[in-house]
């Protein structure tokens, strides 16, 4: 996978949760509006929270489909999340390893070579 195919699927995530924000700003203001229809024709009968109620698990599958359940981030998140998901995406490809000792699974070392990364271990370091 190429950094520009990285990128390309990190910003379509970015977007996904841009247009979730979007969607949720557009379903608050709706809300909002039809509460005050609402109360100002029929007090005695909230139906307003009807089209909340549909519209309200929608909100939550979107977020849900975008997030997963977890909290988003408010400062500056679209290029953290860009960033974020480049990152993912480049450890799951094994593009860029965490740390430059480690070998890339398709990496073979010689025995010598693991020989010497094993005498940097100590027995204390096993659980």
């Amino acid at each position: 996978m190429t950094e520009e195919e990285i990128f390309i699927r990190a910003n379509k995530k970015v977007k996904a949760k841009k247009g979730f924000f979007v969607h949720f700003g557009v379903f608050c203001a709706t809300v909002l509006f039809l509460f005050t229809i609402n109360f100002l024709t029929s007090p005695k009968f909230w139906w307003f929270l009807f089209p909340t109620l549909g519209w309200g698990i929608g909100i939550v599958a979107h977020y849900i489909g975008v997030f997963g359940i977890s909290d988003p981030s408010v400062e500056d998140w679209e290029n953290k999340e860009l960033e974020k998901e480049m990152r993912k995406i480049k450890r799951q490809f094994f593009i860029e390893p965490e740390s430059k000792n480690v070998p890339l699974p398709d990496d073979k070392l010689e025995l010598k070579e693991f020989k010497k990364l094993r005498n940097e271990w100590e027995d204390k370091d096993f659980v």
